[in-house]
């Protein structure tokens, strides 16, 4: 059977650029106030801050242009959400992305300064600057999955733990981006030629190095295990719930239009074998205090399988609540 998919993939872009930013902002936040004045926590710390406002800027596009704002005659019909305040989902959602815009643009400045470090003129600000955007980043991530689950219509977005879902998505995605970000900066040379010419990471720490990619392989490999939990509570709502939402969940299960992608994209190469293969790295340390080790290969795999999994997430989401089931009247 053949189903018109009114929103398609601007609306897929829009929910996973924007839960990939605002979780490496947090991802970004919590580097910094942790590693303090640790040269490579605030190395990764700046890769988050940097990816943080492009990528929730160009989701937020591609969600403008898919709503039809930019449709002859309606260059400017967005600017309508900010003539009102009320508590919509969609005027709620607007007004919190120019708060994170607002306060997140600051905090990344101060990375971007030349000779930029940990204890420059900017730490004092860019620490009071973290704490609201770590709010800021969650509410972000938070509201993509309220956007879908204020819909009743559609009963297989319309789940309480649909945001809770897009949230763990959205900070494992985004520790995965830094991660990758990194590799990304030292294979093409970025890292040096900002060194040389912006001072930026002239101070590298092997032991500082490892304990910051050790603390994000191993709060990704917790945040995995989390989202795997909170897909269980969410299939379990679904046949716990009789009528149309226990009907919609079926575009996931044996013989759905959407069991692959749903089973293999998602949960085994997003979830299951990035998780065993994290834990590969760090149960030695974690187990007998040894050093944290990781090949060169894996430190581009895993993150890469994440992201990929994160996008597949929202797209078996966004596909399958049009192609499932429509709610009663």
């Amino acid at each position: 059977m053949d189903h018109e998919l009114i929103w398609g993939l601007p609306v897929i872009g829009y929910l996973f650029l924007a839960g990939l930013g605002a979780g490496a902002l947090v991802t970004s936040t919590s580097l910094l106030l942790r590693g303090k004045n640790n040269p490579d926590y605030f190395r990764l710390a700046r890769y988050g801050a940097v990816l943080s406002i492009p990528t929730v800027a160009l989701g937020t596009a591609l969600l403008v242009l898919e709503l039809g704002s930019f449709q002859s005659g309606f260059w400017f019909k967005w600017i309508n959400l900010y003539t009102v305040i009320n508590l919509s989902p969609m005027s709620l959602g607007s007004w919190l992305l120019i708060l994170y815009f607002a306060i997140a643009a600051p905090y990344v400045y101060t990375f971007l300064v030349p000779n930029s470090h940990s204890e420059d003129r900017f730490a004092s600000l860019r620490r009071n600057l973290a704490y609201p955007c770590i709010a800021l980043g969650i509410g972000v991530a938070v509201y993509t999955g309220v956007l879908l689950g204020a819909m009743p219509a559609r009963p297989l977005w319309n789940s309480p733990i649909l945001a809770l879902l897009f949230l763990i998505s959205a900070i494992s995605t985004g520790i995965a981006s830094v991660l990758l970000s990194d590799w990304i900066a030292a294979k093409t040379g970025s890292a040096k030629w900002c060194a040389e010419n912006l001072g930026w990471d002239r101070e590298r720490d092997s032991s500082g190095k490892a304990n910051a990619e050790y603390l994000l392989a191993s709060t990704d490999t917790i945040f995995i295990g989390f989202e795997i939990m909170v897909i269980f509570l969410y299939f379990m709502y679904a046949h716990l719930t009789v009528g149309d939402v226990r009907m919609s969940i079926k575009v996931f299960e044996a013989g759905g239009a959407l069991t692959t992608h749903f089973w293999v994209g998602v949960v085994l190469i997003g979830l299951m074998i990035p998780a065993i293969l994290e834990i590969q790295k760090i149960l030695p340390r974690l187990l007998r205090g040894g050093p944290y080790v990781h090949s060169g290969v894996m430190i581009v795999v895993i993150p890469t399988m994440v992201i990929v999994g994160g996008f597949l997430l929202r797209y078996v989401i966004v596909v399958g609540g049009q192609i499932s089931k429509l709610a009663g009247i």
